[in-house]
């Protein structure tokens, strides 16, 4: 059993009152300061704008804390950092995006480094030389908001400015580049934004800007053409050169119009597509409604004749040359020179009066075959019309095909039902200079050259023979004919002083006779005047006699 325990050895409890705590003085200052720093993190993030991650291939220029963005060179960012993607193959810039400008970032939004670079439209980014190179900036459409992008290689075609785009299709790029000049007659009023090769790789895809007001000039019917450098054609009608201006010589450039010939038409849809024609003669040539192929088949040399030559009736050209080649005869295994022209009857009734032009359609362009046939028939039997491979330059030496009448030529054996028609030719051109030339010099050969170049030498002998003769008998003349000439031209000067003396002298009788006679045809001079003066007053003398004077 335990023992009693004795209560008054266990210790009591003192009850003590609980000390107040007190804040130091000295915490007083950091708390203030934690207070300010949370309230300016607080409006740090309320007024900061969104962190975005801009993918580049390369980070040349890039730098963290230095490297603006801008958009229409206002600082809407900077970038916070730039390092490698897990992979190494590209750079991840970190950027810091103003609050005022977080609207702007949407998903089609565009980023590219801004640079110093040389366009064919002139020189931009020169500020980026002093103040280093930034990120340029393009607001996109969409609606939806991002914060990763990936960099463009090249700046963006600007769409901002007022203007549309059209998109051109051409077989070749050529000499033009993004930032070529686009002229509408001779006035620059755009440029190349971009081009790319098609999908399928058969032909380039140009896009092209149209600042306003003069996107209004392209419409339905516009026609665009390369105007790059200057355009020199030498052909059949001589040589030919172009240019739209000094900056399309040297930088290229594009231009379109509408042709005189079509409507204004209806002002094109942004984005349209065009077809690009290689130089303006092209882009403007009328199409012919109406065209008819024939066949020619020359025995000379087609050396100069090209694909495009002109055809032409008496000067005028109502054709062109669609094939250059050569036909295979079987039957002889011979090759011949085989040309196929075209024929459009509008042009030729275009040349006509307004009166022949209807009678002239239904001939030339008629619907019926027969009367055409019928037509051609009579051209080509009844009045001998022919072709000719002509010269159209000589200084180039390039060749059309000439249709004129030879009313002479013998009449042709023509199979009218073949197509194409085979229509005869006549020699022409250089042909008949050649076969001119030909017979003279076969002619100068058939001549006797040297019998009559013996001849000629014989001739040459007997007459120099004859000069010499002339010579010695002028010579003989001289020595005796000459002194006695003087000697009876003395005798005669001395024989006319004497008659002169014994006539005229001043003591010669002859002298005093012939006064004496002079002095008598005076008299009656004299007599002969007071007779007509006297029968001026009485006429009727010669009826009634002279009346007797009273005393």
């Amino acid at each position: 059993m335990a023992e009693p325990t004795d209560l008054g050895d266990l210790p009591q409890a003192t009850v003590m009152r609980r000390k107040r705590f007190r804040i130091s003085i000295v915490w007083i200052i950091p708390i203030l300061a934690a207070v300010v720093a949370l309230g300016i993190a607080i409006q740090r993030i309320r007024n900061e704008g969104p962190t975005i991650t801009i993918i580049f291939k390369g980070a040349a220029g890039i730098e963290a804390g230095k490297t603006s963005i801008k958009y229409k060179d206002v600082t809407i960012g900077q970038v916070d950092t730039v390092e490698l993607s897990d992979d190494y193959t590209r750079v991840l810039v970190t950027a810091k995006i103003a609050k005022h400008a977080a609207r702007l970032i949407v998903e089609d939004a565009k980023f590219w480094v801004v640079q110093p670079q040389v366009s064919l439209s002139g020189v931009s980014g020169l500020s980026t030389l002093l103040s280093g190179q930034y990120i340029g900036f393009q607001a996109g459409t969409s609606t939806k908001r991002a914060r990763s992008f990936i960099a463009l290689d090249v700046p963006p075609m600007i769409t901002d400015q007022p203007g549309r785009l059209f998109l051109l299709s051409a077989a070749t790029l050529g000499s033009v580049g993004i930032g070529a000049p686009v002229y509408y007659r001779s006035v620059n009023v755009g440029e190349v934004a971009a081009y790319r090769l098609a999908d399928d790789g058969k032909s380039i895809k140009i896009t092209v800007f149209i600042n306003a007001p003069y996107d209004k000039y392209v419409t339905s019917e516009t026609r665009f053409w390369n105007a790059s450098g200057i355009q020199v054609s030498a052909g059949a009608n001589g040589v030919d050169i172009r240019t739209e201006s000094i900056v399309s010589v040297l930088v290229g450039g594009l231009a379109f119009d509408v042709p005189a010939f079509r409507p204004p038409g209806e002002p094109a849809a942004a984005n349209a597509e065009f077809t690009l024609y290689q130089d303006k003669a092209t882009a403007m040539t009328q199409p012919d409604p109406v065209e008819r192929r024939f066949v020619l088949y020359f025995d000379q040399s087609l050396r100069g004749l090209s694909v495009g030559a002109p055809v032409t009736l008496f000067g005028l050209t109502v054709g062109r040359v669609a094939e250059v080649g050569l036909s295979y005869d079987s039957r002889d295994m011979v090759f011949r020179p085989r040309v196929v022209v075209t024929f459009l009857p509008e042009r030729l009734a275009a040349r006509l009066s307004s009166e022949d032009r209807t009678a002239a359609g239904i001939g030339l362009a008629g619907q019926t075959p027969e009367v055409r046939a019928r037509t051609l028939r009579h051209l080509v039997e009844d009045r001998g019309l022919r072709a000719q491979l002509l010269t159209g330059s000589l200084l180039t030496g390039e060749m059309y095909v000439g249709f004129e009448y030879f009313p002479n030529a013998p009449k042709p054996k023509i199979d009218w039902s073949r197509e194409p028609l085979e229509l005869p030719v006549a020699p022409g051109g250089v042909t008949t200079i050649e076969a001119k030339l030909t017979s003279i010099l076969t002619k100068i050969d058939n001549m006797p050259l040297d019998a009559m170049g013996a001849d000629i030498r014989k001739l040459l002998v007997t007459l120099n023979q004859t000069l010499k003769d002339t010579d010695r008998l002028i010579s003989n003349a001289d020595a005796q004919w000459v002194p006695e000439g003087t000697k009876t031209l003395e005798e005669l000067h001395r024989a006319i002083a004497d008659a002169d003396k014994s006539l005229l002298g001043k003591d010669s009788g002859t002298a005093q006779d012939l006064r004496d006679t002079l002095q008598e045809l005076t008299n009656t001079a004299r007599s002969v005047r007071v007779l007509v003066e006297y029968l001026e007053r009485h006429p009727e003398m010669f009826i009634r006699g002279k009346k007797q004077e009273s005393p």
